[in-house]
């Protein structure tokens, strides 16, 4: 049976077995594969969220066209990756503040905030990966949605972007690819030499996903929220990489290496005394919400989602998100904590 057909079979099981015909079940079983795919295109979570609307909408509505010609699953990318490359047209890079100017000095003035388009958003795991799936698949999945491979991405013109997703991600064929954007084999090739040529050229930061049952990385961060939430930068300090970096969106200011990030600790980001930390995950990563104290009856306030990457049982990056009032309740992280 040919891929078409065993679409258009599973189509008339699905909406049989549904009795009243419910299209919109079938369609959102794709729902996470095509926000992954929309957040590596976009680089940002709510538009990735629009995107997938925006899909699912075109969809629904084109669905008596769709005829089964080709399988389900590659009408929807063909959708997806079109909405996404409308929404990119005319925008300009997503990008962290490593990728804009050299580190500075703890001293630094932290600067005017630059708007939320500047900026790569983190998106949390349970949106962007299935965990139903193999294993070794997931970690490689987990690997193509952390934060420096995302950033990395947004260095490639849109179509680009999308063929190297599309090639190298999600291992489409040639012909599949050039069948989905309208163009030719050669082109595609072409475009995807150029797209490895430009990633290579930028690097990707090495960096290891999220194993929440290895006890080396569990270690790790349970001793990285003892020391930030004593405040005890020795011991903090003493988890970081001699190249870690500290970043604030929305703020440009980047700091590198454990004394510039004790400094800045001890000065400027000192209000963080007292902090308590939520866990989640977030891009492959794990991840915290940061409560300062200073709230009301002597609760907890939001003040930034952290992004933990790690290298070698050492922390290599924290990325201190500070646009909690849309990331907290994105992540499912309380607008308080109580003493």
């Amino acid at each position: 049976m040919s891929e078409s057909t065993a679409s258009t079979a599973a189509i008339e099981q699905s909406m049989t077995e549904s009795g009243s015909g419910d299209l919109g079940l079938l369609l959102d079983q794709y729902r996470v594969e095509l926000t992954a795919h929309s957040y590596r295109m976009l680089g940002a979570a709510f538009e990735a969220e629009d995107a997938v609307q925006e899909t699912m909408m075109r969809a629904w509505r084109n669905f008596d066209r769709f005829e089964g010609r080709a399988a389900l699953r590659s009408w929807l990318y063909r959708i997806a990756t079109n909405v996404c490359l409308d929404m990119l047209s005319g925008s300009q890079r997503r990008a962290r503040p490593m990728d804009l100017g050299s580190a500075q000095s703890a001293d630094t003035f932290i600067g005017e905030a630059r708007p939320e388009t500047t900026w790569i958003q983190p998106m949390p795991d349970a949106s962007l990966l299935s965990e139903d799936g193999d294993p070794a698949e997931l970690a490689e999945a987990r690997e193509t949605v952390r934060l420096a491979f995302v950033a990395a991405l947004q260095y490639l013109p849109p179509r680009q972007r999308a063929i190297l997703i599309l090639r190298e991600v999600l291992r489409w064929k040639a012909d599949e690819v050039a069948d989905l954007l309208d163009t030719t084999v050669a082109s595609v090739n072409s475009a995807l030499q150029r797209a490895r040529t430009t990633l290579a050229a930028e690097g990707v930061g090495v960096g290891e996903t999220f194993r929440p049952v290895d006890e080396e990385q569990r270690a790790l961060l349970a001793r990285y929220v003892e020391a930030f939430e004593r405040y005890d930068l020795d011991s903090l300090t003493s988890l970081l990489h001699q190249d870690a970096t500290l970043s604030m969106p929305p703020y440009e200011l980047w700091l590198e290496g454990p004394d510039e990030i004790r400094r800045w600790m001890l000065g400027h980001g000192s209000g963080c005394r007292g902090s308590r930390l939520v866990a989640t995950v977030a891009n492959g990563s794990p991840a915290f919400g940061q409560y300062r104290p200073g709230g009301a009856r002597g609760s907890y306030e939001p003040w930034a989602l952290q992004v933990i990457e790690i290298s070698a049982g050492r922390i290599t990056g924290i990325n201190s998100f500070l646009d909690t009032a849309n990331l907290f309740p994105l992540f499912g992280l309380p607008l308080r904590l109580e003493r």
